[in-house]
């Protein structure tokens, strides 16, 4: 099973790369340098045998209750290995640690998110998300493929 692990400073190149590689097929929004240094503290990774990062996750709070999956990714060749559940699963310990009463995500990938125990819900049950998407790039909203999942922590 993935060994999931505190981000640290030197990861930051390596957690844009790995989450910017999604951007163009729309399955990851764009972060920054900048972005991830300040979310440092809300990253896990998976390192593989060279220390090189294979997959990451974050939060990001929308409310004292409320946080968010992000930045969910893992290198295409070591997808299927359990490394994103894993990495979903460090996410939700680390949300409840810090209190959250729910988490929510959304993306492409159903399977894994039920899987790992989270419903379906509407998008509009987080206006929060729909008012950043409308800052971040509108287009977002327009993806009828992706899902909004949650799951009570309480």
């Amino acid at each position: 099973m993935s060994r999931v692990q505190l981000a640290n400073e030197p990861d930051i190149p390596g957690l844009v790369a790995l989450n910017n590689r999604y951007v163009q097929q729309g399955l990851t929004l764009k972060r920054s340098g900048e972005f991830a240094y300040a979310h440092l503290a809300d990253y896990r990774v998976v390192r593989g045998a060279d220390g090189e990062i294979i997959g990451c996750v974050a939060l990001d709070e929308y409310s004292p209750s409320v946080v968010e999956i992000i930045s969910l990714a893992v290198s295409q060749d070591e997808q299927g290995l359990g490394h994103g559940t894993a990495l979903i699963n460090a996410a939700e310990e680390l949300a409840r640690k810090r209190g959250y009463a729910e988490v929510f995500s959304v993306s492409f990938s159903d399977e894994l998110f039920l899987a790992c125990g989270f419903e379906y819900t509407a998008l509009t049950n987080y206006p929060e998300k729909i008012s950043r998407y409308e800052k971040i790039d509108r287009s977002e909203l327009q993806v009828g493929e992706k899902h909004c999942f949650r799951k009570s922590l309480q």
